[in-house]
Parts: structure tokens; sequence; C-alpha cells
């Protein structure tokens, strides 16, 4: 392809962007296609030789797209949204376009200065410390391994990095009940085992109960274990629960023991001033991570990742081979140590694009906006016979389910409710998802992405409300 034709195709490509962004709500939210039928409209071997650009576009209009699930969708309302937004994959052509490797300063210096600057926005916006130095990451989870490796290091003076483990340090680590999977995972990772990851028991709004976990570590601590890192939620995947950090905190200063806050979805809210209260306690944390591209309008991926301790960061993963040493090495921020991988993408950018597009009081007009989508669900919901919210709604995610009068046993709602999820899933028009809270089936609704309004949210309650009147 040369620069003519790239020109040529680059405007077709951005006038179908265009009219996707503007006509997505009239295209299923999910494809109804079974597994292998994309597939099978595929070629079994690679071609030969080189096709033209515009039979490979047709392709991706005709195949790719209706095997599609339109995360953007206004009636898009499960797991969390992945965020974007027309600054944020502006950024991201312009990203693809330099093609840069941004894994230390010399090989791109505006880059990592831009995500050092990033980072100090975001760091102001949530109201974080200023002692809190941030990193963008590429996802929550590898953000909570790295902080668990952090820990490992730190508490093991970095034996385990010279050495490996000994099969003494006996290492435990703590979450809730209704903590992310990739703490488990994460947990395996690091080395530390599932078996040494105690899972804390939740109230009934499903926070950790910040006096057994207490209780847990002293048992570990009499046992001969060493508390390594505990991990608190603010906003857990399930019902965006909200654990008691401040308390949290305060158990892991008094034990030695690293503070980890997972905030991934629900860190944006802390843009709004009214919401600070859920990060009541986080200057006494160790590390704290949220993803601007779950709901800040920010694309996939782009995870903020802070710590307290850059140093402790520095040591546990920083390597620095001949090939890699540069003269500025001790002026800068080279980020190829601040984590896991050594490749780098610039994703400072799209963060600036859509910081300066939108600008704090848009950001947070949104997000309130998104807020009271979810407590104008919440009291129709409880204002409804034969629903029930099953979760406090401190944010804009509603766990709830529908319960026919008189059935009580919960193998028959799990299974009415399953049945209302499928036939509004397989609908096309609309899609939900669904957790269990204790030993109760709940649908989620979360309205969060970009598109989201009042009146797509009122739309999708229609649509529940008609799938459910067969049972009620």
């Amino acid at each position: 392809m040369d620069n003519s034709e790239f020109r040529k195709y680059g405007h077709q490509l951005v006038d179908w962007m265009a009219d996707y962004l503007e006509n997505m709500k009239d295209l299923p939210v999910k494809p109804s296609i079974r597994p292998g039928d994309i597939k099978k409209q595929l070629p079994m071997h690679p071609p030969a030789t080189g096709e033209s650009f515009q039979s490979i576009f047709d392709d991706f209009k005709n195949i790719i797209v209706p095997g599609m699930t339109h995360w953007q969708h206004p009636q898009f309302f499960a797991y969390f949204p992945a965020a974007s937004s027309p600054p944020s994959v502006l950024a991201e052509m312009l990203t693809a376009t330099m093609g840069a490797q941004c894994m230390i300063w010399l090989t791109s210096p505006a880059a990592e200065e831009l995500e050092e600057r990033m980072m100090e926005w975001l760091r102001e916006a949530l109201g974080l410390p200023a002692h809190f130095t941030g990193v963008i990451q590429d996802s929550s989870s590898s953000s909570t391994l790295v902080a668990m490796l952090t820990a490992r290091e730190h508490y093991s003076n970095y034996a385990v990095n010279q050495s490996g483990f000994s099969g003494n340090e006996k290492f435990r680590i703590y979450c809730s009940t209704q903590a992310h999977s990739s703490v488990d995972k994460d947990a395996k990772i690091a080395g530390i085992g599932i078996q040494n990851l105690v899972k804390i028991e939740v109230d009934d709004a499903f926070a950790m109960k910040a006096d057994n976990l207490e209780e847990a570590i002293q048992r570990d601590v009499a046992a001969g274990y060493k508390p390594l890192c505990v991990v608190s939620t603010i906003g857990s995947t399930s019902s965006t629960a909200i654990d008691p950090v401040e308390e949290i905190g305060r158990i892991c200063k008094k034990y030695n023991c690293w503070h980890h806050i997972d905030a991934s979805y629900a860190g944006t809210a802390l843009l709004l001033p009214e919401m600070r209260w859920m990060g009541k306690g986080v200057d006494t944390a160790d590390s704290f991570v949220f993803n601007p591209h779950k709901w800040m309008f920010t694309n996939f991926d782009c995870s903020a990742y802070f710590v307290k301790d850059k140093q402790a960061l520095l040591n546990t993963f920083s390597i620095l081979p001949e090939y890699l040493k540069t003269p500025e090495d001790k002026l800068v921020n080279n980020y190829r140590d601040w984590g896991i991988p050594l490749g780098r993408r610039f994703r400072a950018l799209k963060l600036w694009f859509v910081m300066r597009s939108y600008g704090i009081t848009g950001m947070q007009d949104i997000i309130r906006n998104h807020i009271d989508y979810g407590q104008w669900l919440k009291k129709e919901i409880e204002s409804t016979p034969g629903f029930e919210v099953l979760a406090p709604v401190p944010l804009n995610l509603v766990c709830f389910r529908v319960r026919p009068a008189g059935v009580s046993d919960e193998k028959k709602l799990e299974e009415i409710n399953s049945k209302i999820l499928q036939d509004l899933n397989s609908s096309g028009s609309i899609l939900l998802t669904q957790t269990k809270l204790g030993n109760k089936y709940a649908i989620r609704f979360a309205a969060g992405q970009l598109y989201a309004s009042k009146e797509t949210v009122k739309e999708g309650w229609e649509k529940i409300k008609k799938a459910a009147k067969p049972w009620l």
C-alpha cells in the first residue's frame, strides 16, 4: 500500500468509524451465532499473494462486524463498560501510526514525560495522596500482580528475586470473598500459592469484615505465617461493594503488611468530591489501581497504578543490561522498570486527549449522570412488584432479580432469572450479565459507557419488565 492508497482508505475507514458510532444503536448488541460460524467463513490457508485493501475491508464489514459484541452499544449493560470515546479513538490512530516503542525515555522522550504528567493529573483529579507515584499498566490484573511481587520482594529483602523461594517464607495474602478472580490468579503467578490466599467473609453489603481480617492475620501469625499483602476493593466486580479501606489500612500497618487497593471500575467515581468517602484511608495504602479504560472514556488498555514506595517497585523490577543503558537513566523514569513487560505502548496519549477534550468538569458531569441512572433504576425496581434489589447501589450498578409471589426456593428463583436473562440476551436488543451474591442468583445492570442515557436505561428497563411478565 503506497501513501496515496493509505490516504484514500484512511478517509474511508474514518467515515465508516463515524457511521458506526452514529448507527450502532441499530445493530444487535450481541450476534446470534454459534461457535465456529466466523471461522467457517475464513480461508483454511493464508493467501499466497497480497489482496486489495478494499477486499479486506469488505470482509471486515461482512464477516467480522456481524460477529462482534458491541460494547459501546447504548443497550450494553453487561459486565462493566470498556470505555471508549472519539478523542481516545483518534489518539489510538496516532499511536498506531507512529508505532513507537516506549520502554525507556530515550526510545520516546515525549511518551515518558507525558505519562509522568498524566499520572500527576490523575492523582490530583481523584484526590489521591501527593506521595503516590504513578505508572500506566495494561490492566488491574497486572497491577495487582505488580503489587504482590513488590510486597514479596520488599518483605523478603529482595531475596526471592535473587535466590528463589527457600521454602520457608510462609507468606499469606488476604482478600474478601467478593474480590476479583485476578487476585487468585496473581497469587499463583507470584509463587505464593492459592492455598495461601485467605478469603475473608463479607457483611450484608458484601464488603470485607475488618474484624475477621484481623482475626485471620492473628491466627496466621500464631501459626508462623508472614502476612504479606491485603487486597481491598473499592467497587467489587459482582456488586460494587466497598471495603472499609481505612480500617484495613490500620490493620495492615499494625501487622506490617502491604495494602493494595483495587478500585478498577469504581475508582473513576473519585473524580466526584461527593464520592471521596469511598477512598477514606487511601493515603495509608501502599498501592492503588483504577482503570480509565473502564469508566473514564479511554480505550483499553490503560490501567493507572500508583505506589507509595517507588524505590521498592524499582528494586523489584529493574534490570539494566548494557544494551539498554543511556546517559539519561538517572534523570528520567524508564518505565520498563516499573512493571512486567519490557515493551510498552504509548498509552498516555489517549489519556491526554480524553482529559483535555472533556476536562474535569465534563467527566464529572457524565459520571454523575451514570450514577443517577443507577439510582433511578434502583428505585424503579424497589417499587415494582415481583422485583427485588439484592445489593446496595452506591454507584451505577444494580443487582436485582425477579421474585414471583409465593416463590422462595432459591433453585427455582435461579431457574426463572436465568431463563429471563437468556431470553433478553438472545433477543440481541440488550445485553446483561449475572452473578451470585451469597447463594442468590442476581442479574447485573451497569450503565456506564459514553452512549448511555436516561432514555436508553428506561428502554432497557422496559425490556426487562416485558421479559419478566410471564413469570409475574
